[in-house]
């Protein structure tokens, strides 16, 4: 039978199994260890992909036991989604920011944003941790490819995309309204292609290791109008 016991510190408690006292996780050591097998599943999926790694893997990476992982997640699947998450709030983050607080941004400015955050070696997570951009861009990557057979990355995935993209159009119907953008851009449309640049320079950043970040700015400045 378990006795709960009253707290011996302010931030962690325990409590009594067969008279012995063990301690009880905190929330906040539950979230380090969390984040910490967070980023073993990252590095592995990195290397080696998501299908070809499995849990026990994840768990070696993490040095902790096999079982560890299922303590703090339900599955590998749920810890896909979480680094999916995560980077696509990394880099779509800047533009929603740019596009909700700026009367009248350009295509360019759009893009430009979102570049910014992946122009160096590291990017900080939403953990406040340093991660190695090409390890967070690989994972994009294959998240797309998620996207086709696996409906529980789809619907999150579809959900952010279009909160994004109708956050661009707002802004470039805003920009049009000024004088800004050209009368005859479809916000709508123009949105999409927004979405269509970044996505496209992310692959051939991943697969081809384009990395002129700045190059990839300056060529939109000078090679688009809006």
């Amino acid at each position: 039978m378990m006795v709960p016991k009253q707290p011996n510190r302010q931030d962690e408690c325990s409590f009594t199994v067969k008279g012995a006292t063990m301690p009880r996780i905190t929330a906040e050591r539950r979230e380090a260890k969390r984040t910490e097998i967070v980023a073993a599943a990252r590095r592995c999926f990195s290397r080696d992909g998501f299908h070809q790694t499995s849990m026990p893997d994840i768990a070696a990476e993490a040095g902790v036991s096999a079982g560890a992982p299922y303590r703090y997640f339900t599955s590998k699947e749920e810890i896909i989604l979480t680094i999916a998450g995560d980077a696509f709030r990394l880099i779509f983050e800047p533009v929603e920011r740019l596009a909700d607080s700026t009367a009248a941004p350009t295509v360019t400015e759009l893009v430009a944003s979102a570049l910014d955050t992946i122009s160096g070696e590291t990017v900080q997570d939403t953990s406040g941790n340093e991660v190695a951009v090409d390890e967070l861009l690989r994972c994009v990557v294959q998240t797309w490819a998620e996207v086709l057979r696996n409906d529980e990355v789809r619907g999150p995935a579809a959900e952010g995309f279009e909160k994004v993209r109708t956050s661009i159009a707002g802004a470039l119907r805003r920009g049009r309204a000024a004088g800004a953008v050209p009368a005859a851009v479809d916000p709508d449309r123009a949105a999409r292609a927004v979405m269509g640049l970044l996505h496209g320079f992310l692959l051939q950043r991943v697969a081809f290791g384009l990395t002129d970040t700045a190059g990839f700015a300056d060529d939109l400045h000078a090679g688009l109008i809006l």
